[in-house]
């Protein structure tokens, strides 16, 4: 029902678009005819001119040919072919300037318009599509990471939007919060309600997960539902040598993708019990999970994963993420 409206609506803009640009066309096709009319007349009257020189140059022929018949005064056999000369020049110049064919052109100012206005347009439609972004980005939400909740081999920013693999393991506090065999760390935003947006900076990584989870995942011991997405409290997508593997509940859906996208973003719908993973930069969908519905609040959750041979220690990083202090 939904996917049918929509698609009537962008057929209702796309033929719009193709009158105006119907519209637009014909006027100017119309000017196009107008000034090619006139160029038209311009040469007609430019043969009617070569014709009217080339009969003045046979009658000064002629009387040329007359007075050297008759052997006139020097004074006279000059001066009255020089000045029909003349007075020919007079008119072929005014009649040149007459029929110049550059003097017939399109308004340019007005032409130079409408390409601002239809660059306008397309400024316009290009700040607004794809819609799903411009949508997408609508339902962004701020988050930082909780380092409470880090494994001891993750270094989290100070400003708690990046976490780096390390290692060396760090002397921290044995948290009951705290993952201690898995490399993850979750946010300390919880939302229960709406839709929430976030975009992850996964470049130069070689091995990476992410997703969402309920705050009751496990976190201790070796328990595979620690790892994000092989429990049923948690979704995510997982990056490893080359494949993408979407997981929930265990179970892996591989996805067909081979580039090694540099951003990646979850999108969360409480209404409809969505969980979406799209390529940010071109909003191409990945893979989305259905849970119907949510039974507890969600956390932003990652891991950077090991540095996998030492090609995998970049951080992983949530754009624009604010600092804990900035409410402060």
């Amino acid at each position: 029902m939904i996917r049918g409206k929509i698609i009537r609506k962008y057929q209702e803009i796309q033929a719009a678009l193709d009158e105006d640009l119907r519209i637009t066309l014909s006027h100017l096709e119309m000017e196009e005819r107008a000034a090619v009319s006139a160029l038209d007349g311009l040469m007609e009257r430019n043969c009617s001119l070569i014709q009217e020189i080339e009969q003045d140059l046979d009658r000064l022929t002629v009387a040329i040919m007359a007075q050297t018949d008759t052997e006139p005064d020097t004074m006279s056999l000059l001066s009255y072919p020089k000045q029909q000369d003349m007075e020919t020049l007079d008119r072929v110049m005014d009649l040149l300037n007459r029929t110049d064919p550059s003097s017939v052109s399109l308004d340019e100012v007005k032409a130079d318009q409408i390409l601002s206005l239809t660059n306008n347009m397309l400024l316009l439609i290009s700040s607004q599509t794809p819609i799903i972004r411009k949508l997408t980005k609508s339902y962004s939400s701020e988050v930082y990471l909780d380092p409470e909740t880090a494994h001891p081999k993750l270094i989290i920013s100070p400003k708690g939007d990046s976490a780096t693999f390390t290692d060396t393991w760090q002397q921290l506090p044995d948290l009951p919060g705290r993952f201690d065999t898995t490399l993850n760390v979750i946010s300390v935003q919880g939302f229960n309600f709406g839709r929430h947006y976030w975009e992850i900076d996964v470049t130069g990584k070689t091995y990476w997960e992410l997703g969402v989870t309920y705050p009751n995942i496990p976190r201790k011991g070796t328990t595979e539902h620690c790892w994000l997405g092989r429990g049923a409290e948690s979704w995510c997508v997982e990056f490893f040598d080359g494949e993408y593997t979407a997981w929930h509940g265990g179970v892996p859906h591989q996805l067909p993708f081979t580039k090694r996208f540099c951003r990646i973003g979850v999108l969360c719908s409480f209404p409809a019990g969505l969980v979406t993973f799209v390529e940010a930069e071109n909003m191409t969908p990945l893979f989305s999970f259905c849970a119907g519905t949510f039974s507890d609040g969600l956390h932003l959750a990652l891991c950077p994963g090991h540095d996998h041979n030492g090609i995998n220690t970049n951080p992983i990083v949530i754009c624009n993420a604010p600092s804990p202090t900035d409410d402060l």
